[in-house]
């Protein structure tokens, strides 16, 4: 499927559930983007569920987010329970702005939802020329090192710099060992997961996924996974003023209130801190890096994946496209 069709299908299955139309092209193309970068669990997959919380109400659906300073460089933006990716989007312009005039600048996002890869929304950032870093949190599903119940989410953490003739480096983690959306996936297809993501509800290893998803994620890299996830709390939650994962509802299900969570953005103008030594710099390294037999930068695989789909168009497996048809006839 060509992705500009890809995108339309999903704008029409969320504008068929109570979602705006420029909503519901922002979550499209962010979805879709997903799928183009091989981030399934944050693809297609995601389509139905956004559906059924926006009829639900778990989510406004034709939110209009806003911001406000707070201070020369610091914005606050209400996502007003909305889809995180409109409010995202005015995050990214303003900082963008901010960070080239005063060097550095930060976005605080709270009442958010679901944000997908944050890879792609810093990645944004990078190709203005800024270095960028993205926290968010997400509804708990990973106890605190030595604990027995989830508190925190799998709070993802990114970065993204810009390079001279090249595209930016991108990387993209969950502090769990795996992103909770992969075990969804996983869910969706009928099939098992790996043993080492996640526990069950009893604190056993499970390689079912709806086990999975009732129990624990596993923290990556154990007590410094946790310690990262708690950083990340920090800055996405106390910082903005957003629902703790421990207090977020699921971004799976449409019961109960909107999620709340939040996100953190900081942007830096790495010419107004290095002048132009920060491109030459940068690619001293990665050439250190590149020169390391089969090292290769982290993310490099999404460049991959978007030339295939550019070629190709974007695959839909069968069982999603049944599923995002039916979301639309309801």
């Amino acid at each position: 499927m060509k992705i500009e069709d890809a995108e339309a299908l999903v704008a029409k299955a969320l504008m068929a559930n109570m979602v705006s139309e420029r909503n519901a092209l922002s979550v499209a193309r962010a979805l879709v983007a997903a799928e183009v970068d091989g981030q399934s669990g944050h693809g297609f997959a995601r389509v139905a569920a956004y559906s059924a919380q926006a009829r639900s109400g778990k989510v406004v659906g034709a939110a209009c987010p806003f911001y406000e300073h707070s201070g020369a460089t610091l914005i606050r933006v209400d996502a007003r329970n909305g889809f995180a990716y409109p409010a995202i989007e005015l995050a990214i312009d303003e900082l963008a702005s901010l960070a080239k005039r005063s060097g550095i600048a930060a976005a605080a996002i709270a009442n958010s939802h679901h944000c997908g890869q944050l890879g792609a929304h810093v990645e944004k950032l990078a190709e203005r020329g800024l270095v960028a870093l993205m926290v968010a949190n997400t509804p708990r599903a990973m106890a605190p090192w030595g604990g027995n119940k989830p508190l925190f989410g799998t709070n993802p953490i990114a970065f993204a710099a810009p390079r001279n003739n090249a595209e930016p480096i991108v990387i993209d983690l969950s502090l769990s060992k795996i992103a909770r959306g992969k075990v969804m996936a996983a869910k969706k297809r009928g099939e098992p997961i790996p043993e080492g993501w996640a526990l069950d509800s009893d604190g056993n290893p499970t390689t079912d996924a709806d086990a999975a998803l009732a129990g624990m994620m596993l923290p990556a890299g154990d007590a410094k996974g946790s310690a990262l996830a708690l950083i990340v709390e920090i800055l996405a939650a106390t910082m903005t003023g957003a629902n703790y994962s421990y207090e977020a509802t699921s971004f799976f299900d449409a019961e109960g209130k909107p999620p709340g969570v939040g996100q953190f953005m900081i942007a830096i103008n790495p010419n107004g801190a290095l002048g132009l030594l920060f491109g030459e710099r940068l690619e001293e390294l990665v050439a250190e890096i590149e020169g390391q037999g089969d090292a290769r930068l982290p993310g490099a695989r999404r460049l991959v994946a978007r030339a295939k789909c550019a070629e190709q168009g974007v695959f839909i497996a069968g069982h999603l496209l049944d599923e995002i048809e039916r979301t639309i006839s309801l």
